[in-house]
């Protein structure tokens, strides 16, 4: 059985997916910042087991709800936990009023958000020597 469910604050198993996934499996140094304190954190499991996690929360500067920290442990992939995790996390958003998502999406991956109707805005950035690139989609 698949639930997720949503955070006030950082949560433990947000917290063990992120450190797994970005710093240990990825090699990210600055996993943590001041935007998880004012973030939403979701948390998809898997039959009671955490298997991935994401946190969004309102942007200023983008003028919009912002989706980030996109993670999916490796014994879960393949199995559209992700697609799920965001499609709670929209109806997440939509419930809070949002109209209008942004994401800033690894490039390797740009492909799967661009199959949930995410579409790419601007040029590609580094973040921790990894490509990105900002995504937007209208809810």
């Amino acid at each position: 059985m698949i639930a997720c469910k949503a955070f006030d604050k950082l949560p433990e198993d947000a917290r063990r997916i992120r450190e797994e996934v970005f710093v240990k499996e990825q090699g990210s140094t600055i996993e943590f910042d001041d935007k998880d304190s004012i973030s939403r954190h979701m948390v998809l499991y898997a039959d009671g087991i955490p298997a991935g996690t994401c946190r969004v929360f309102w942007d200023d500067q983008q003028k919009s709800y912002v989706i980030g920290r996109v993670a999916v442990r490796k014994i879960f992939r393949g199995n559209h936990y992700g697609t799920e995790l965001l499609k709670a996390t929209e109806q997440e958003v939509q419930e809070a009023g949002g109209k209008t998502l942004a994401l800033a999406a690894q490039v390797r991956v740009k492909h799967f958000y661009e199959s949930l109707g995410y579409t790419a805005s601007g040029e590609e950035f580094l973040d921790e020597f990894c490509p990105h690139v900002w995504m937007r989609k209208v809810l």
